[in-house]
């Protein structure tokens, strides 16, 4: 009898150690690197961001001249629809180009902003090197799904700005429509991200 007694205690050990998990020797599931898709649009959500940062310090009451800036790429003319129909490389391509211009665009009233002092100076030049950084990363983009580089048009940048008042303005009118290009580029490197996937 005790013999039996042992036989079965020695079986059942051995069917529970069969069945115990072993976590010890399991490695942690390492955590998702993130694409340069992923990278873009935390990239452009950050400027977006900064810019609404730059927006809510220097906010201004009275109301901005429009149309200052007549070179800069036409927002109003893409919705949320338009965002369901992208294709990927003419998108990418389209804004890079978009990027480059704006790009242009801070860095001439970084140049003014000295000039005059402006408080916002900080945060432009630290808006500029994201967006010097985000337009790599792009171009980079599109190398790897081979889209094309668009001819860089020349932008067409205000005259000589005399006083501190219109420095105020433009600077609001540009971060306006920054804002803008930055929440639209946003969303359309999410829907783009599953297009890039397929195509690699």
């Amino acid at each position: 009898m005790k013999l039996l007694l042992d036989s079965s205690s020695s079986l059942l050990f051995s069917l529970l150690l069969a069945h115990l998990p072993v976590f010890t020797s399991a490695s942690p599931v390492p955590p998702r690197r993130p694409t340069d898709m992923d990278k873009l649009s935390n990239q452009t959500k950050n400027l977006m961001k900064l810019t609404q940062e730059l927006l809510r310090e220097h906010a201004f009451d009275s109301d901005v001249e429009p149309h200052r800036f007549r070179s800069l790429p036409e927002m109003s003319n893409r919705s949320a629809n338009d965002l369901t129909n992208l294709e990927l490389k003419p998108t990418l391509s389209q804004l890079h180009a978009d990027l480059k211009l704006y790009e242009h665009h801070f860095e001439w009233l970084n140049r003014v902003s000295k000039k005059h002092h402006h408080p916002a100076l900080p945060k432009l030049v630290e808006m500029i090197r994201e967006m010097k950084s985000l337009s790599n990363l792009l171009h980079r983009q599109m190398l790897r799904v081979e889209a094309p580089r668009l001819t860089q048009a020349t932008p067409s940048l205000p005259p000589h700005l005399p006083f501190q008042f219109d420095v105020l303005q433009s600077t609001h009118e540009l971060l306006q429509h920054f804002k803008l290009f930055c929440d639209w580029a946003y969303r359309a490197f999410l829907i783009l991200k599953p297009k890039v996937t397929a195509v690699q």
